[in-house]
């Protein structure tokens, strides 16, 4: 172990793993500790399929997920549980222009005008296609026309597994492929809004710079935007991490500790994330905790040129970002239409690991907020 180990955000180990060069190392582990899991409904056969896929390449996640997702949607969780009739969903692949296919779902009602578009950001490791489903149906069944996708090398989309080689090269993926979206004939005119969770708020704000007049609003939950001084590693010690990530930029390193256990307050719910089988849960690999740390301190620097109507959302017993990233995006944004939510004793994850209550009571302000700024986007 290093002594005095370099700091990286708080969902990365503040530790370099000795063999980070090996990935067959780090899916080893994965998959002892997914044995170890015990899903309920799920056959050995199909178990075993899962737990031994080597999930690097999009092929085998697309296998995977297919075998696997009738069983996500059965899970006895909240978001599942309830039921919104006339929503309709549509499932694609597209390779953009350069040249990575991109999976992407969109939700829409069936029966009613279109209010808005709510255009998703995902979080590090995640998907649009688990937890996300029941939010997004939620907000289709309000009249809202929901758009998401799986970013290069995340979920069902092309890439190597977790690896961010750019943060900025994702960035305009996921603007291009929205805009793409605002240009369909069907939707334009209507407001449009982005919705961020965790990275996928850093991701969201970056959307925002580079088309500064394009949105009628931004959701942020539990933002990534803004680190804080005692987690920005010395100079001399981010010169290193960046020497050893041009020779390994795909090494992993060691996790402090499992990112469900910090996000997720009811441990049900918390035990519920092994059934998202094509999440990202190795070891962060080099490269992308780089240039997640790299954007993350570009944000706090540019944090006065947010100019868009902003709805924040932090708990406040929130450790893995810490809720005074969102109070100083929301002291500091240059937005005249603000408003900051801070939910006591509630964990990182707002929408999906809290109480039945705390996660109905949060949509409810996300929707009231959006219901009151699509009137004044479409006016």
């Amino acid at each position: 172990m290093v002594s005095k180990p370099p700091t990286l955000p708080k969902i990365f180990s503040p530790l370099i793993s000795p063999n980070n060069g090996s990935a067959r190392i780090g899916l080893a582990g994965a998959r002892k500790k997914q044995q170890k899991m015990k899903w309920e409904g799920v056959d050995e056969k199909l178990a075993k399929m899962v737990t031994e896929a080597n999930l690097d390449q999009a092929s085998e996640r697309r296998r995977v997920r297919e075998a696997f997702k009738d069983v996500q949607l059965g899970i006895d969780h909240c978001l599942f549980k309830a039921h919104y009739d006339g929503v309709k969903t549509k499932e694609s692949y597209e390779v953009n222009t350069r040249g990575v296919q991109i999976f992407s779902k969109c939700w829409l009602p069936e029966n009613v005008p279109i209010k808005a578009l709510i255009c998703f950001c995902h979080g590090y490791g995640d998907t649009c296609t688990f937890f996300f489903e029941g939010i997004a149906r939620k907000f289709a069944s309000c009249g809202y026309g929901v758009f998401a996708l799986d970013y290069p090398g995340f979920g069902l989309s092309e890439g190597l597994h977790g690896y961010v080689p750019s943060f900025d090269t994702l960035v305009n993926d996921v603007a291009e492929h929205f805009s793409k979206i605002k240009e369909n004939p069907e939707y334009q005119g209507l407001p449009s809004f982005l919705f961020g969770q965790s990275m996928g708020g850093a991701v969201a704000l970056k959307v925002h710079f580079e088309q500064p007049n394009a949105w009628h609003g931004a959701v942020l939950v539990a933002p990534m935007c803004k680190m804080s001084d005692d987690v920005v590693p010395p100079w001399p010690l981010q010169q290193i991490l960046i020497c050893v990530a041009k020779i390994l930029p795909r090494g992993k390193l060691v996790p402090q500790k499992d990112l469900a256990d910090m996000a997720f307050k009811e441990k049900k719910k918390r035990d519920q994330c092994s059934y998202n089988v094509i999440a990202y849960k190795d070891k962060p690999r080099l490269r992308t905790a780089l240039e997640l740390l790299r954007t993350t301190q570009e944000i706090e620097r540019r944090l006065k040129e947010v100019s868009l109507p902003l709805l924040i959302l932090h708990g406040e017993a929130d450790i893995v970002t810490d809720p005074s990233v969102s109070k100083a995006l929301y002291e500091k944004a240059n937005s005249s239409d603000k408003k900051l939510c801070l939910y006591d004793n509630a964990w990182h994850s707002l929408l999906e690991g809290e109480s039945d209550e705390m996660i109905f009571r949060v949509l409810d302000d996300i929707i009231s907020w959006l219901d009151m700024h699509s009137i004044r986007g479409a006016s």
